[in-house]
């Protein structure tokens, strides 16, 4: 006997399934991979498969609003932040996995738990009842997303996200690239050196932006024109159009990092990111592009260093739906004319990894306060996840709502004025002590699940 029906194995629907099973709920979890169906970005049928950059971005807790999200999950039992902690590279101060090693984690931990089914199977339309959780993801299927808008009577909102080229570290040149942090930054698992940087005097720069302007570029299909870009995933080739310096204020940036075999400064910086365990692997960090394969892999080999790259991946381009969430859901994310259908993760338009586990987790836990018959609190607007939440079911405008990382301006002012230095640490000390005090154990009111 099944509780509770869980359409999308990605991040926001493995963390949901985890967070019910735990709380004694049988989850029958629907995934589209593995039944002979696949998305034009995954390329495997594991489950919670990162397609796109394997960061979860900073683990810093104290001075950043990703890195409070990530301690705010670890204090309720997440599966996707307990397998990112168990499947750690190093990255700095950032939170990066081996994304192989993850999602088998994630895929052998629901599989083998007791109180969840997973089923390959393709679902077209929303149940008509049963408690159900629509988290398909950026990627959902058209027919799908097709109930979805019948349901809703809203026609679903997309935009493009690009996928990062992966290179092999061996065919980098690193007589001329280095590793470095930038400013030597130490993470957890790191020594400082945690990136391949690889150097661009000016001349070099100029050419490279001029050919990202020229390059060939992927054919938009007739359904994919007139969509606008997510500014937290902007190509390359995107980004240069604005402006010849951008991308040298962006992912090409040059401060905090000096160049070990001259001990100076480069005009610009490309760096890499280590992708897998063995660090056979890296990515060229903010790379997203939508150039053709034979136009990326001619213009990248001009980049001083990868001149004799060889490529695990070229980069990509793909569509990404997402529902206008203020609009048509409730404070516990049920959809206002269907209740019995709940939607968590990226199609409820949060943005990122991490947001989507954590949507996921919470609605995860909203379903099983329902069926215990026990009254979920909403958590704290000053906390990571109360403000993230928020944003989804209110706090933006349904005008013209857009894809959103959490952030410290989804947070609620300070009553009294607040040092613009000490802010991000001043966030974080009020968001941990609301955290707890909504975290603490209300069974006496019969408030707060176990």
């Amino acid at each position: 006997m099944t509780d509770v029906h869980i359409i999308g194995g990605g991040l926001a629907g493995s963390e949901a399934a985890w967070q019910l099973a735990e709380a004694g709920v049988k989850v029958r979890l629907s995934e589209m991979r593995g039944s002979g169906e696949m998305t034009p970005a995954h390329q495997t049928d594991g489950l919670a498969e990162l397609v796109c950059s394997n960061s979860f971005r900073s683990d810093d807790a104290e001075k950043n609003a990703v890195g409070l999200l990530h301690q705010e999950m670890r204090d309720l039992n997440s599966l996707i932040i307990g397998q990112g902690d168990k499947h750690r590279l190093p990255a700095g101060s950032a939170l990066a996995v081996d994304r192989d090693h993850f999602s088998e984690g994630v895929t052998k931990v629901l599989c083998e738990h007791p109180n969840v089914d997973i089923v390959r199977e393709r679902v077209d339309k929303l149940p008509e009842s049963g408690l159900t959780i629509v988290a398909t993801g950026p990627l959902t299927a058209m027919a799908l997303a097709e109930s979805i808008g019948a349901a809703t009577g809203e026609d679903s909102l997309a935009f493009f996200d690009a996928i990062a080229p992966i290179v092999y570290k061996d065919s980098i040149n690193m007589n001329i690239a280095w590793m470095q942090s930038r400013w030597d930054k130490i993470g957890p698992e790191g020594d400082g050196k945690d990136y391949i940087n690889c150097p661009m005097d000016k001349a070099r720069y100029e050419a490279f932006i001029q050919g990202l302007l020229e390059g060939e570029k992927t054919d938009f299909k007739e359904w994919e024109k007139n969509t606008p870009y997510f500014e937290g995933c902007m190509p390359i080739e995107v980004m240069a159009s604005r402006g010849s310096e951008t991308l040298r204020f962006g992912p090409m940036k040059p401060v905090g990092l000096t160049n070990a075999h001259t001990g100076e400064s480069a005009y610009a910086v490309v760096q890499l990111r280590q992708d897998n365990a063995l660090g056979t692997l890296w990515n060229m960090v903010g790379f997203q592009t939508k150039l053709k394969y034979g136009a990326q892999a001619d213009l990248l080999k001009t980049i001083p260093g990868l001149e004799n790259a060889e490529f695990a991946r070229m980069g990509g381009l793909h569509r990404n739906t997402f529902i206008n969430a203020p609009k048509l859901l409730d404070k516990q994310m049920r959809l206002k004319k269907a209740p019995h259908i709940r939607f968590a993760g990226q199609i409820t338009g949060c943005e990122g990894y991490v947001e989507s586990a954590a949507v996921g987790l919470m609605v995860g836990r909203m379903v099983a306060a329902e069926i215990k018959g026990e009254t979920f609190t909403y958590p704290p607007q000053t906390t990571a996840f109360g403000a993230l939440l928020s944003h989804i079911t209110g706090g933006a405008d349904a005008r013209d709502y857009q894809p959103m990382n959490v952030n410290f301006g989804l947070f609620p002012p300070f009553e009294q004025r607040v040092k613009k230095k000490e802010r991000k640490e001043a966030y974080t000390a009020r968001a941990r002590a609301d955290f707890v005090e909504w975290h603490r154990p209300l069974s006496a009111k019969g408030m707060q699940l176990a």
